[in-house]
């Protein structure tokens, strides 16, 4: 589906800016963004949408199903597609990464324990914060001194 039949499916109006940044969620490897994110990438790509759009257009984006808002701890909204799939986070507190998962077994013992203690679940967000493992993670931060010997 093209993202102007999207837009115009959810009742939104095609806009340059609308577009520019649905094309950024739909970038191979993208997946959550902050808004100050999304005005890094359009800056990179040449555009003169400013942030105030940037935010008003993550909004309309979610309002109309596009997108979704999640907050993590760190309390920063990040946005990503709503492709209409569950899916819970692992999340490195040394780097930041994002790591989706889908465990149908974490699922169906969520809703056991939900029926046994007489809930319904609407919704839920299972989130975990690890460190990654990797020793060469792209992700994480280089140290200080790493960094200062390089420049020298």
């Amino acid at each position: 589906m093209t993202d102007s039949k999207e837009l115009k499916e959810r009742g939104l109006k095609v806009t340059t800016a609308r577009i520019q940044i649905l094309e950024i969620f739909q970038a191979p490897g993208i997946r959550h963004l902050t808004a100050d994110d999304v005005y890094r990438q359009l800056i990179r790509q040449g555009s003169e949408i400013g942030l105030a759009t940037v935010y008003r257009v993550l909004t309309q984006l979610q309002q109309a199903g596009l997108l979704k808002q999640v907050y993590f701890e760190s309390g920063r909204a990040l946005y990503e597609l709503d492709d209409g799939e569950h899916h819970d986070h692992l999340i490195c507190t040394d780097c930041g990464r994002v790591q989706e998962f889908y465990d149908k077994a974490i699922e169906q013992r969520q809703k056991a324990i939900a029926q046994e203690r007489g809930f319904q679940i609407l919704e839920h967000s299972h989130v975990l914060y690890g460190r990654c493992l990797k020793p060469d993670c792209e992700y994480r931060p280089e140290p200080m001194m790493t960094r200062k010997k390089r420049e020298d």
